[in-house]
């Protein structure tokens, strides 16, 4: 089973996310850069997998990766191999971020 949970924010900037989540978490962002993604950071340990995204497609930027939330501006996407309550109340403290969905595989 994995667990998939999707937040967002048209607060924070991807950078301003970044160190917000990583001083509340304790984690390191890499970044990354991808044709289909564009930049986006990752932090991956062995129990969980975060990634911050813009929510606009690089070059389509009236495409969104989450097209029901056309507010958030910044995605914040974690992977866990179970629910994860304290992970989720940590990221709930944060000021102007937003749960966006939830999905269990």
């Amino acid at each position: 089973m994995t667990d998939h949970h999707t937040y967002g924010t048209s607060t924070h900037t991807a950078s301003e996310l970044v160190r917000l989540v990583g001083d509340r978490l304790g984690l390191v962002f890499i970044e990354r850069d991808s044709d289909y993604r564009g930049v986006y950071h990752l932090a991956d340990t062995s129990s969980e997998r975060i990634e911050i995204q813009p929510n606009p497609i690089p070059g389509d930027e009236d495409d969104l990766y989450a097209p029901e939330h056309p507010a958030a501006q910044v995605l914040l996407l974690t992977i866990t191999p179970t629910p994860n309550p304290a992970l989720q109340a940590r990221l709930d403290s944060i000021e102007g971020l937003a749960h966006l969905d939830h999905e269990t595989a």
